[in-house]
């Protein structure tokens, strides 16, 4: 989430620096995106949100092996398509330099993301009455 703006701000950044430059940057920001959760220590506890959320998307990526209710899996897809269309936009209104599409696809990715974060917070907590796997993640 707080690395949105630096994603796009990447790619708008080849109105100064030229396209060879932004590429670079944006390169940068997308390997720190897949660094950054391996960098760093677990969380000492769990009874968080925003731990909520990360154990809310491991059970969500786990639906194959255990079910989920099909109106948490309708509303993730769904604000995930949502999240990813105002991405969309908002990388093409850096790439053309456009303030307004810009600003309009991050506040949909911002949005659908935030939602998405809320329904697996709502997802694990169903979850973990059902699961003792998932229930032993709290700390």
């Amino acid at each position: 989430i707080a690395t949105l703006p630096v994603l796009v701000a990447a790619v708008w950044s080849h109105v100064w620096l030229g396209w060879f430059w932004a590429g670079v940057f944006t390169a940068v920001v997308v390997i720190w995106l897949w660094l950054n959760p391996r960098l760093f220590a677990p969380p000492r506890t769990t009874d968080t949100w925003a731990a909520k959320v990360t154990l809310g998307e491991r059970v969500w990526l786990n639906r194959k092996a255990v079910p989920i209710p099909a109106h948490h899996a309708v509303m993730a897809q769904t604000l995930s398509a949502v999240a990813g269309l105002g991405f969309v936009l908002a990388v093409y209104g850096a790439a053309i330099a456009a303030i307004w599409p810009t600003l309009l696809g991050v506040a949909v990715v911002y949005a659908g993301k935030l939602w998405f974060c809320d329904r697996m917070v709502w997802l694990y907590e169903d979850m973990k009455d059902r699961n003792q796997t998932y229930r032993s993640w709290l700390r």
